[in-house]
């Protein structure tokens, strides 16, 4: 078995003759030597995985994505004929079902090892919020594992598991990652059913994942992902695969007001040099006003969405609350001082704020943040079971009343050996967008996967437009970074490449706008200017919906690209160049942007 059980590891490994049977006799093995009798509350019977494996046939990964991939769930979501506690043992109850989500991953291939602790009811951050053993922090056990996913994130990180499933309402699926150095994706709300899963709050709940690597992660999340008519909020987001980086990507990192790591100067040395791998990457980063996010974070736990939480185990809470942990409680009980006229006023302000904090993505693509201001140690929760949680939430809690995407992703560790690693954010249907960044930062951080040894693999964007997608060169506003990338964007276009045209286009700034437009007229071959443009791959249908917004005298046509290729793409019809400025001699449209703003 491959030191750090990544998929593609294990499928090379069985590719290349290795037992299965072994692989999965050395999992179990791990698990069992462990010595952490809190990361798992229960296994799925050996005999059975091995059952579940022989079940499977010969290895075939292009049928069955995920052959032979060990994985984990957290005891929240529901596997047929297994307990499903949410850390609370008088709660429990035999699922008849399995979740929507598992079944996708077993249907793939993957082999179930069995479900992980959690903060009892999916109430914490920490990790320690369980009446069962607390999980030990795969780094250092003096710190909190994280939740609420703790069982998950140490399952992953100490190579038990290639990827386990946890939740994620308010950062559960983020800050276990960043404390025991694995990845963390947080999807877009609605891109994977949350049928089968108890709800912690059901309008901002989704199921997370953790890997070791950022392409492992993203990997079991498209097998997860789809509209599922049965759960009602489910979604249909465009879900584009990572790609390369667009060449105009705009990153934005919290101002000197928004970046907090309570003091803690390790901390802030390490986020200050990811963010270094990660500038040297995409380029310098803008400074954001972080005051309508950290607003919203506030109405989690101190407005009326706390009642949500207490909805959801409603019948316990008011029957036998001597069943829960005091902790979760006591937090959930706040519930009882709100109304129902609350419920609206917090509506209304989370749209306020939501418009407010939405507005950031007129002037940068991306956000990167600490995941966590500063690691704690289990001692500061013996003292103090609430402020040390709400700390670590600082960076997390808005992300899903927002309706954005995240990412956790390992970067530089602290001076002292520990991990501090950061989360990438962007609006929701982009997770392609930051699964491609991350994937590129943590390789670039130098920091091994996990509790081991085994260093990141290099990042290996897909290339070509991927199944029945097609290729769009654009040449004006809609290239990366400027003012209508949200039109392709939107639509779940995927960067590919940046490529210029053959010589054979003059390039004109129309008259008009705003917005201003450029429009290419094809001429005899050599006789013109090669002009900067993107390739962007776009859906069938999604590609049909755009062109049929452009407006007269542009067309869609087909390009001749110096690298030989032929997408379509966008051109003007020679009447529309009629008093317009000719401007090949910029190279593209940023060029000509960049004179006139000078």
């Amino acid at each position: 078995m491959p030191p750090f059980p990544t998929i593609p590891a294990l499928h090379a490994a069985y590719a290349a003759g290795e037992d299965p049977r072994a692989i999965l006799a050395e999992v179990y093995r791990r698990v069992a030597d462990a010595d952490d009798p809190g990361i798992f509350l229960a296994l799925v019977p050996e005999p059975e995985a091995a059952a579940a494996l022989a079940a499977l046939g010969p290895f075939d990964p292009a049928s069955k994505p995920l052959w032979g991939i060990p994985f984990a769930v957290k005891d929240n979501v529901d596997v047929a004929g297994m307990a499903t506690t949410a850390a609370c043992p008088d709660f429990a109850y035999t699922a008849t079902e399995t979740a929507h989500a598992v079944e996708k991953l077993l249907a793939a291939g993957a082999i179930l090892v069995g479900k992980t602790n959690l903060d009892q009811f999916a109430t914490g951050l920490v990790g320690v919020r369980t009446p069962y053993p607390v999980p030990r922090n795969a780094i250092d056990p003096a710190y909190v594992p994280g939740g609420s996913s703790s069982g998950s994130a140490v399952a992953v990180a100490r190579g038990l598991v290639a990827f386990a499933l946890g939740t994620d309402t308010a950062g559960s699926g983020r800050v276990p990652a960043a404390l025991n150095n694995v990845v963390g994706l947080k999807p877009s709300l609605g891109s994977v059913s949350t049928r089968g899963m108890v709800p912690a709050c059901r309008t901002l709940d989704t199921l997370s994942v953790f890997a070791g690597t950022v392409a492992d992660a993203d990997a079991a999340f498209r097998i997860m992902a789809g509209y599922d008519l049965a759960d009602a909020y489910s979604r249909r987001l465009p879900l584009p695969a990572p790609s390369a980086i667009p060449p105009g990507l705009r990153l934005g990192v919290p101002d000197a007001q928004g970046l907090d790591f309570a003091g803690d100067a390790l901390s802030e040395a390490a986020f200050a040099a990811s963010l270094s791998d990660l500038e040297a990457l995409v380029g310098a980063a803008r400074p954001v006003d972080f005051a309508p996010m950290f607003s919203t974070a506030r109405l989690l736990y101190t407005g009326p969405w706390v009642a949500e939480r207490y909805q959801a185990i409603r019948d316990e809470i008011e029957t036998r609350p001597e069943i829960l942990h005091p902790t979760t409680r006591a937090v959930i009980e706040n519930a009882k001082g709100f109304s129902a006229a609350d419920a609206f006023g917090g509506l209304y302000r989370l749209a306020e704020l939501r418009r407010a904090a939405d507005a950031v993505w007129d002037a940068v693509d991306v956000l990167v943040v600490p995941t966590f201001p500063r690691p704690r140690t289990v001692a500061d929760l013996a003292a103090d079971p609430i402020g040390p949680n709400s700390e670590l939430g600082t960076y997390t809690n808005f992300v899903n009343l927002l309706d954005w995407c995240a990412l956790a992703v390992p970067g530089r560790f602290r001076a002292d050996g520990f991990p501090a690693g950061v989360t990438l954010l962007a609006p929701r249907g982009r997770d392609g967008l930051i699964a491609a960044i991350g994937a590129r930062l943590h390789a670039a951080s130098g920091v091994p996967i996990g509790a081991s040894a085994v260093p990141v693999p290099e990042a290996v964007a897909p290339k070509g437009p991927q199944g029945d997608a097609i290729e769009l060169a654009v040449v004006g506003a809609h290239l990366s970074g400027l003012a209508l990338n949200g039109e392709l964007t939107g639509l779940g276009a995927r960067f590919l490449r940046a490529v210029s045209t053959a010589p054979d286009y003059r390039f004109y700034a129309l008259p008009g706008g705003p917005p201003h437009r450029p429009g290419l007229l094809r001429v005899a071959a050599g006789t013109g200017t090669a002009i900067e443009t993107e390739v962007w791959a776009l859906p069938p249908e999604a590609f049909g919906r755009f062109v049929s917004t452009i407006p007269s005298p542009l067309g869609v046509g087909t390009l001749r690209l110096s690298d030989g290729t032929a997408p379509k793409g966008f051109l003007v019809e020679a009447e529309g160049v009629v008093g317009a400025e000719e401007i090949g001699r910029y190279g593209g449209w940023r060029g000509f942007l960049a004179r006139a703003a000078g």
